[in-house]
């Protein structure tokens, strides 16, 4: 496994580097450190601040607790963030990208540009786990929304393949009883409406349980919910209840301005939640990894 660790030097991304150091070791992964310079200064300064960069990721290869164990590279590449980042990544053939999280306040301007994060997420085919949180070992209880897309099917998968899902995680579907609005306004009885709504919830459930079986998924390896509400209540409410230490999303890679204009449940979800959050983008065979030369490479 090849992790790539995007860091800013801030405090948001140490936390990232702490916790890709320790997927690192428990998966005996391969961990590159990646930094980069904005090639937009003037020559000179580049170049200082190239030199700078990569004293300061070796001095963390070397002095950070969850690295030493780990196969560890230092590599500082010239662009702007998400780009350098996407191409650092796609030169080593990475399998994940941890990054930390990052809320801008620039709130206008992250509708149509979205934050670096957004940006790698939306822009490459890469997993990217965004850490919000304290480092830690294990991840116990785990919240993956789903929508019975073959992008939630690779969502599980991914989770699965790189260690971060294990059983017992809740499984979470967002169902929308129709008729809900007419029953009320024909004046029907409580008692109607709720044994509608049961009856929606349960063809829900066993929707869910046919997804799983058809994807080889294991219905009875998960904690199955199933909650009434448009997606993003659906998902904070659950987060709220069961205070998840990780989220586990797929992305059906929507862009340019009608993906601007209404946004995404996974795009709410980063600028929102509190807790660590994997984003699997959908696959995309047709995309060819660019190559790269980077700055300056070191191995701890």
């Amino acid at each position: 496994m090849i992790i790539v660790a995007a860091t800013d030097f801030s405090t948001r991304s140490y936390r990232a580097l702490r916790q890709a150091g320790l997927l690192a070791r428990a998966r005996r992964a391969e961990l590159h450190l990646v930094h980069v310079v904005d090639e937009d200064l003037p020559a000179d300064l580049v170049r200082m601040e190239e030199r700078e960069a990569q004293r300061v990721l070796i001095e963390q290869i070397g002095s950070m607790a969850e690295l030493p164990d780990a196969r560890c590279h230092a590599t500082v590449i010239r662009g702007h963030p998400f780009d350098g980042i996407l191409r650092a990544s796609a030169s080593v053939g990475a399998d994940l990208i941890v990054m930390g999280a990052h809320r801008s306040k620039q709130f206008l301007r992250d509708i149509f540009t979205g934050t670096t994060i957004e940006r790698v997420i939306r822009g490459g085919k890469y997993p990217v786990l965004m850490v919000n949180n304290e480092a830690q070992r294990h991840y116990e209880r785990v919240l993956v929304p789903v929508d019975m897309s073959e992008t939630s099917a690779d969502a599980i998968r991914i989770g699965l393949s790189a260690g971060l899902l294990d059983d017992g995680a809740t499984l979470l579907h967002a169902f929308s009883p129709v008729a809900k609005r007419r029953l009320l306004s024909s004046g029907a009885s409580s008692d109607v409406i709720s044994e509608y709504v049961d009856s929606e919830r349960n063809g829900a459930m066993e929707e869910m349980s046919a997804f799983l079986v058809a994807n080889e998924l294991g219905p009875q390896r998960w904690s199955l919910r199933v909650d009434e509400g448009l997606p993003m209540q659906v998902i904070a409410r659950a987060v709220a209840e069961k205070r998840p230490d990780m989220l586990v999303m797929g992305t059906h890679g929507r862009s340019g301005l009608l993906r601007a204009l209404i946004g995404s449940v996974t795009e709410e979800v980063l600028r929102s939640v509190n807790v660590d959050v994997l984003i699997v983008p959908p696959t995309r065979h047709d995309l060819r990894p660019p190559k790269v030369a980077t700055a300056a490479s070191s191995e701890a």
